[in-house]
This record gives C-alpha cells, sequence and structure tokens, in this order.
C-alpha cells in the first residue's frame, strides 16, 4: 500500500492513523490506495476512506443558510463526501471557536481532508492553518479576505453582488422612483460592500445623486430594517427601499406599516437572496436571486476536486443573479 501511494511505511501508517502530521492530500492518497489494494483499516479508530469535509456556518436561523446547506449536503452527499457541520458562535466562549485556527487543528486530528466556510470571518492565521496542512479551504460569502491570501487550495465562492445591487437599484429606477434608501448590510460585510456598490453605480448611470444619509448599515437581520422608521418618517419623499437581504427588507415592510406607508404604493421594496421569506411575505417581495443552493455544492465539489489534484481556474468563482419581480414594487406615484 505504502509503495503504491509512493510514500514510506511510516507515513502510510500515520495517514491511515489520522495522524495530525500528515497533509489532507496525501492522506488521502494513501487511503485510496488502501481501498484499490484491498488493505482492512483496523476497527479501532480506523479512518473513513470517504473525504471528511468539515463546514463551519454562522447561523441556521437565516434562510439563507438553510438554502446554502440543502446543496451543500446533497452534492456531498452525491459524490461519497461526509459533511461535518459545525456552528460559528462569536457569543459563545469555547476554547475552539468554529472557523479559528484551533478548531482547523482539531479537526484535521479528527480526520478532516477539506474545509468550507460560510459567512465566518477568515484571518489569515486561520488560512495559515489550512495551508500548512494542505488541506484545501473553500469560502462562501466571506466577510473580509485579507488582502492577496487566497492561494492554490483557497478558493471564494458567492454571486455577483454588484451585479445584483445594480439589477435591484435600475429596478426602482425605471419605475420612476428617485429616492431610493440602501438598508441592513455590514460595514465589514464583501458582499454588503458590492451590494452598495452596485446600488451606487447604478443611481451613477441614471443620473441620480448619491445621498449617503439614505444609507442604513445592519447585520442582515429584520431588526435593521425595522430600524428605518425614523428615516421613512423624516423623509416623505423616499419611495422605495433596496434592502441587502430578503430578512432585512421583511423588516422594512414592518417599519412602512408602522409609519403609515403601504407597500408597494407609498414605498417599494425589494430583498437580495430570494430566499423562502420573499415569497411568503406580504406582499411577496421583489429581489433578487443568488443561486444558494448551487454555491454550495460548487464549494463540496471544489473540495473534492482539490482533494483528487484538480485545482480550481481561480481564487474566486461568482454565480449569475437574477432579478424575480413579485408584488413589493410599482411605479412611484410622485
Amino acid at each position: 500500500m505504502a509503495r503504491a501511494a509512493g510514500v514510506s511505511k511510516a507515513t502510510a501508517s500515520k495517514a491511515i492513523n489520522q495522524r495530525s502530521d500528515v497533509s489532507a492530500e496525501t492522506r488521502q492518497r494513501v487511503l485510496a490506495c488502501a481501498e484499490e489494494v484491498g488493505y482492512a483499516l483496523p476497527s479501532s479508530g480506523a479512518a473513513d476512506i470517504r473525504p471528511q469535509i468539515w463546514v463551519a456556518m454562522t447561523s441556521f436561523v437565516n434562510p439563507y443558510m438553510g438554502l446554502v446547506l440543502d446543496g451543500l449536503l446533497a452534492e456531498g452527499q452525491k459524490l461519497g463526501a461526509t459533511v461535518v457541520v459545525d456552528q460559528h458562535v462569536p457569543a459563545v466562549e469555547q476554547d475552539t471557536l468554529p472557523a479559528s485556527p484551533e478548531w482547523i487543528k482539531q479537526s484535521l486530528d479528527r480526520g478532516a481532508s477539506a474545509f468550507v466556510l460560510i459567512t465566518t470571518p477568515i484571518t489569515a492565521a486561520l488560512l495559515e492553518a489550512t495551508r500548512g496542512a494542505k488541506a484545501p479551504l473553500i469560502v462562501v460569502d466571506p466577510l473580509v479576505i485579507p488582502d492577496g491570501s487566497l492561494g492554490e487550495d483557497t478558493l471564494s465562492v458567492g454571486a455577483t453582488n454588484w451585479r445584483g445591487g445594480y439589477q435591484a437599484t435600475e429596478h426602482l429606477i425605471e419605475l420612476g422612483h428617485r429616492r431610493i434608501a440602501f438598508v441592513g448590510a455590514p460595514a465589514q460585510s464583501e458582499p454588503g460592500a458590492e451590494r452598495l456598490a452596485g446600488y451606487r453605480s447604478a443611481l451613477d448611470a441614471h443620473g441620480l445623486s448619491y445621498d449617503p444619509m439614505l444609507v442604513r448599515p445592519g447585520e442582515f437581520g429584520v431588526a435593521d430594517g425595522r430600524a428605518i422608521r425614523d428615516l421613512l418618517d423624516e423623509n416623505p419623499d423616499l419611495t422605495a427601499v433596496f434592502a441587502a437581504n430578503d430578512m432585512v427588507a421583511c423588516g422594512v415592510l414592518d417599519a412602512a406599516r408602522l409609519a403609515g406607508r403601504s407597500v408597494p404604493d407609498d414605498l417599494s421594496v425589494v430583498g437580495f437572496d430570494d430566499t423562502i421569506a420573499s415569497a411568503v411575505s406580504a406582499p411577496p417581495l421583489t429581489t433578487v436571486r443568488q443561486p444558494l443552493a448551487e454555491m454550495g455544492a460548487l464549494a463540496i465539489r471544489t473540495c473534492v476536486n482539490a482533494l483528487s489534484g484538480t485545482k480550481p481556474a481561480g481564487p474566486h468563482v461568482q454565480l449569475a443573479t437574477s432579478l424575480i419581480v413579485r408584488e413589493s414594487t410599482a411605479p412611484a406615484l410622485r
């Protein structure tokens, strides 16, 4: 088995016993050769020949996450990978917070082959931990990526957020809206910043001035949308809101009701994601669809390909967004 894998007997032994001082790529090669030559793995502490892909994500509550996980788990099952999901909760004190360098090291000791991080903070130390172990790392909609940090074993997967921001804003402009707010994106979020940039570009392309007073940051949550009640009260000429995601948009619908604004007659609202929340809200939301399940599937597929020696074409992959028009937008009446 060691000869077939092109490694020493000692390295082969370390690989089948899940030692952390063997790279993920070498471990997978040894285990594949073990299967080919009919080597029986020990029943006690035996390694799973299938690749183990460990996933860290921020929240199960947001419908966004459910769609990403749906695609991710389905693709893992299709490709015969074991997928382990853990939750990154910064408010909880623990020694090995998921998506931390310590978590990476512990996961490798427990048989991890590759990692997928969803909307979690990315640090240089975390990237170094995976790079040192030669374990592929795929980041989905990362909050922040350190400049120049992505290499051949690290890939970011997302949607065309700038284009989506442009699509949403242009839709409102074409309906005759001239005072349009942008609400709910975290200041440190790269996807949020790209959506804001798309919003600004659409305003500029149509000869409309950018007003920073109509931009309200947030945390991609319902509360961020509800918090714009004062913005609506103080700006009677504000006739449209582009929300950074569907959850924020649902909060905007609440704020509009409290402010006595009818949607879409008095206020048009556009969300982002096209989650279940957009279809069941009242009224159903016009939104920008990003292919969330496809993003999850691509993350797993890229991990499996990398473990077999196939490198991604580049460090960033963006899947196309599309505008879904429903009942929350209408021509401006003033």
